[in-house]
């Protein structure tokens, strides 16, 4: 499999990084770290030389429960943050992490090559137009409900069936559009408890079956943090090991924020194989 971003052809037979990088004050792990032009230089330069492939950047924060912020607010985080990266890193890969068709628009302009939607277009029916006007690969994401009320008691009959039958439905919704390089991601932890990210994760090689490529988003998450009775700063060795069981599983991107280990993970595997 392959993605063409920017004109660059990236091989995903070997699983890839995407380094996050949050421009908001409230994420659930590193809220305010990177709101400043110089630390998101730093962290983004870190990032590229721990071996990440992709920096994913967003303005606003989807952990559970929180507000929206209006699109001069995210605006106004992104845009001077990404034009000095692009600027910066003339040869990276950015991935903008955004449901708005004005900021995807913008941001592809810019310098951006992917857009990263956590609603499948549900929250801008004029998303998906935009990603295909530019040719951009999209990484669709399954999520019930919206971040503010995801997490009030979400329920599935048959939760992979469901999924399954979303994905196929928004996929050939996009290729409507004009997408052609589509990235499934599972959206663990949005609109999904702790039962549901394991039967999951436990049942992940089956949206092989859509033949696209699969991104896995677990990185320090209430999945691990919860079940393990600690907080989300001491849930890097159980991140771990649930990106291996991914990678076990065929992911082929994981969405992290410590990419240095992430990678670590992917060449172990990789060598093991």
């Amino acid at each position: 499999m392959t993605l063409n971003c920017n004109g660059q052809l990236i091989d995903l037979n070997t699983p890839k990084i995407m380094g996050i990088l949050n421009l908001t004050p409230d994420s659930f792990y590193d809220g305010g770290k990177y709101i400043d032009v110089e630390n998101a230089l730093r962290k983004t330069e870190e990032m590229l030389l721990d071996g990440a492939a992709f920096i994913d950047i967003g303005a606003f924060s989807s952990k559970p429960g929180a507000e929206e912020i209006s699109e001069e607010e995210e605006s106004r985080r992104l845009f001077p943050v990404l034009e000095k990266l692009v600027g910066e890193f003339p040869h990276a890969l950015f991935s903008i992490d955004t449901c708005r068709s004005q900021i995807a628009d913008e941001s592809l302009k810019i310098g951006a090559c992917m857009i990263n939607d956590i609603s499948g277009g549900k929250f801008d029916s004029k998303l998906m137009e935009v990603v295909g006007k530019h040719s951009a690969p999209y990484v669709l994401m399954h999520m019930k409900g919206s971040p503010k009320n995801m997490q009030d008691n979400p329920k599935y009959d048959d939760i992979i069936q469901e999924m399954l039958y979303y994905f196929s439905e928004k996929v050939q919704e996009a290729y409507g559009h004009g997408i052609n390089d589509i990235i499934i991601d599972p959206g663990f932890g949005f609109g999904k408890n702790i039962d549901h990210n394991y039967e999951l994760l436990k049942n992940l090689e089956l949206f092989h079956a859509l033949r696209l490529p699969l991104l896995v988003g677990i990185s320090r998450k209430s999945m691990i943090y919860k079940k393990l009775n600690i907080k989300p700063q001491q849930a890097l060795n159980g991140t771990s090991v649930l990106h291996s069981v991914a990678l076990l599983k065929g992911a082929q991107i994981l969405r992290v924020h410590d990419v240095k280990e992430a990678k670590e993970c992917v060449d172990l595997l990789e060598t093991l194989h």
